[in-house]
């Protein structure tokens, strides 16, 4: 049995009725929406059309946002619905990102996630959601596609249809007759600030204020007039001048899911790892052995950052008292699961690694440096695969974005004994290893994010993502923080005899790496996905 919808563009005349008749059944607030009617005009007058096309949940037969939720408030019912336990949603937003259709949000009353549910407690009953009751036009259709004799099998059977986004691979079941990609593309017309009927794009409790203005601007055009020497900046404005079709209603932009607090955790965790990674090498490769300040220094360190990556990743949470969910009711398909496990573990590790330090039990010491070792190379690159669990943005689907998150842990533990060097005089016989260091994960770093924005990638929003990176709205923060403040003076500076110079060099280093977890996480979701 596999429930979904057909939506017959043919007959939708944009009423708003299904909308209306969604937010009363389940009492959803101002703002924000389970089902909405998207509107785009085509052509130049007189020669024009407006098209309607109903947007929801997919009720995926693969649904990505079932398979990320790290505490399995998401779930797929035997009947293929794809249903919400918000009892157990802690807000993380992951599902958000990682599906591709826009359909979820987060509640402003109870701050967890909610999406069309296909009116589960209706077709308990025996009934019809409440979209398709309403619709006066029978645009919506609904039923077991499974079902051969069900009226959404027999339209199915002899109708043309498309999905959105088949590429993804989600499998929906939302079917659309005479779907135009203006209207199922979300890049296919430009996102405005206001739209007809009403001035929706602020958003609402979590997205309050941060819709409006979250993309970056359409690119200016000069008419060429001598009257007209003004530059004409609106979207509006633009699709008008270039004869393309034009969104003319759509639901709020939620805005930016993921902020501040999740780059400045990927960073804290690279500096925690990184810290435990260089003092695991440098046991290694070095003639002497690490003495015990060092080590001190290093699990301290390692120990603090840990710490602040854990309040981060609460306070990114809408649900933060529910935090520990992700370890107590844990969906081992997410990889928030798997690196909450990871982080508890590393923390548990180095803990007892320095216990056994300042115990003096050396076997124990070698065994859990190098247990923690292992777990810290676990714990740097595990957000890689999180990230390629967002289906939503396609950016984040890079094959070496784990290579991109090793390198800047150990970048940062590079950097945080190259700062160190300058105070502590048990680093002094380090020089040669962490110069000799630098310049490889320094060269690394740059090939790597050489190849991320210069792979052939598969799809338009990761291909625009880049352009917007190289030479759009990122362009200075990708050369001028990415490139020279990370990377290139760095390099400079750890030539240079005075050690102060190292320390700034060390400094700049570390800080490059948080400007480019800001651009990673940052640049992807301005890239409308409804």
């Amino acid at each position: 049995m596999q429930y979904g919808f057909i939506i017959d563009n043919r007959k939708c005349i944009g009423c708003h009725a299904c909308t209306v008749a969604c937010k009363s059944e389940h009492d959803v607030p101002v703002g924000v929406n389970r089902t909405w009617v998207k509107q785009v005009e085509k052509g130049t007058f007189p020669d024009t059309r407006r098209l309607f096309s109903v947007m929801r949940c997919n009720h995926c037969t693969d649904a990505p946002c079932v398979t990320i939720c790290p505490t399995q408030a998401l779930f797929r019912r035997e009947d293929g619905i794809v249903d919400f336990n918000n009892d157990r949603c802690i807000g993380c937003k992951a599902c958000m990102q990682a599906c591709p259709y826009d359909a979820l949000y987060i509640d402003p009353g109870s701050h967890t996630a909610a999406k069309c549910n296909y009116c589960a407690h209706r077709i308990d009953i025996g009934l019809e959601p409440a979209c398709v009751n309403v619709c006066p036009e029978q645009a919506i259709i609904s039923g077991d596609l499974d079902n051969p004799g069900s009226t959404i099998a027999k339209t199915l059977a002899r109708e043309t249809v498309s999905v959105r986004k088949a590429e993804k691979g989600t499998l929906p079941n939302v079917f659309y007759i005479d779907g135009d990609s203006a209207v199922l593309q979300p890049t296919a017309t430009n996102r405005s600030d206001e739209y007809i009927f009403s001035s929706q794009a602020g958003g609402v409790g979590h997205f309050a204020g941060s819709g409006a203005n979250t993309h970056p601007p359409p690119p200016t055009i000069q008419t060429g007039q001598p009257q007209a020497a003004k530059t004409i900046a609106t979207a509006k404005s633009i699709d008008l001048l270039l004869n393309r079709s034009k969104r003319v209603y759509d639901a709020p932009d939620k805005g930016i899911l993921w902020g501040w607090e999740v780059s400045g955790y990927v960073w804290t965790k690279a500096v925690s790892c990184g810290a435990l990674l260089v003092t695991a090498c440098a046991s290694i490769l070095l003639p002497e052995p690490v003495n015990d300040p060092i080590k001190y220094f290093s699990g301290t360190v390692a120990l603090l950052f840990l710490v602040l990556t854990l309040i981060l990743l609460v306070k990114d949470l809408d649900q933060p008292k529910r935090f520990l969910y992700v370890l107590l009711r844990p969906n081992w398909t997410s990889w928030l699961v798997r690196g909450g496990y990871g982080l508890s573990a590393f923390g548990g590790l180095l803990t007892l690694w320095l216990v056994a330090i300042w115990q003096s039990w050396t076997i124990l010491e070698s065994l859990a440096l190098w247990s923690a070792a292992i777990i810290a190379v676990f714990a740097a690159v595990y957000t890689a695969f999180l990230f390629a669990q967002a289906k939503g943005r396609d950016f984040w689907q890079s094959p070496v974005l784990p290579l991109h998150m090793l390198v800047h842990s150990l970048m940062a533990g590079i950097g945080l004994f190259y700062g160190a060097m300058y105070f502590l005089p048990e680093l002094k016989g380090w020089g040669l290893f962490l110069h000799i260091g630098s310049e490889i994960v320094i060269g690394l770093n740059l090939l790597i994010i050489g190849t991320e924005l210069t792979i052939g990638h598969p799809t338009a929003d990761a291909r625009k993502t880049v352009r917007w990176i190289l030479g759009g709205p990122y362009r200075y923060l990708f050369w001028g923080g990415v490139v020279l403040v990370g990377n290139i003076l760095p390099i400079l500076l750890f030539h240079t005899p005075v050690p102060a110079m190292n320390v700034v060099g060390a400094l700049l280093m570390i800080a490059g790496i948080y400007i480019t977890e800001h651009l990673w996480v940052n640049a992807p979701q301005r890239i409308p996905l409804s």
